[in-house]
């Protein structure tokens, strides 16, 4: 059985307003170690089902890389949403197709942001995210915890912002996650954002 192999994807995100450079190579590396456990946890997973061992009891091992796997299979998605749905010079107004989606969902594009920014100013570390519902169009945030835990099935990430403190804490006190959060706004690049709703 042949191991498929996941490369680290390369972003140009120099130069973002209030998001340092020095910020996102930190996290970039956080992001390539994702890819490499991702890597190294499909072979594991992998040279086990070789081997037929999947079944036997003595395997707990099989679940716990089974269970790890979607945690750092995760980390490294969401992260490429995550950069990929920034650029400088970005911000500014939403595209139309993106407005007129949220504007389905929500009363106003304005109460979507509000919505937006408060699960990202939401206590712990994760994700906001916002996603589009397939089945009806409607556009939802969400708050993402362990990169794992509260994805909803089926639904596309559209936009997803990273608010671990990891993604901030180089540029911005723990407390002032806020004023990351405009940085972020003012570097999302809404057109990879309307991108995702096809």
């Amino acid at each position: 059985m042949e191991t498929q192999s996941y490369k680290p994807k390369t972003f140009n995100l120099s130069g973002l307003a209030g998001i340092s450079d020095k910020t996102l190579e930190m996290h970039f590396k956080l992001y390539e170690g994702y890819v490499t456990n991702t890597n190294l946890l499909t072979e594991k997973i992998n040279e086990i089902l070789a081997d037929g061992q999947v079944d036997k009891e003595e395997m707990p091992a099989y679940s716990e890389l089974t269970r790890r796997l979607g945690f750092e299979y995760n980390g490294m998605v969401l992260h490429e949403y995550y950069f990929g749905n920034m650029k400088q010079n970005g911000g500014g107004d939403p595209s139309a197709g993106f407005r007129a989606a949220v504007e389905r969902s929500f009363p106003s594009f304005d109460l979507w942001r509000t919505d937006f920014v408060s699960v990202g100013k939401m206590r712990g570390v994760g994700w906001a995210i916002c996603y589009l519902d397939p089945a009806n169009g409607r556009v939802s945030n969400h708050w993402i915890e362990l990169h794992q835990n509260g994805n909803v099935a089926g639904f596309v990430p559209l936009l997803v912002m990273d608010v671990w403190e990891h993604a901030y804490l180089l540029d911005y006190k723990p407390a002032d996650r806020p004023k990351y959060i405009d940085a972020f706004l003012a570097n999302v690049d809404w057109g990879a954002v309307e991108g995702r709703l096809a």
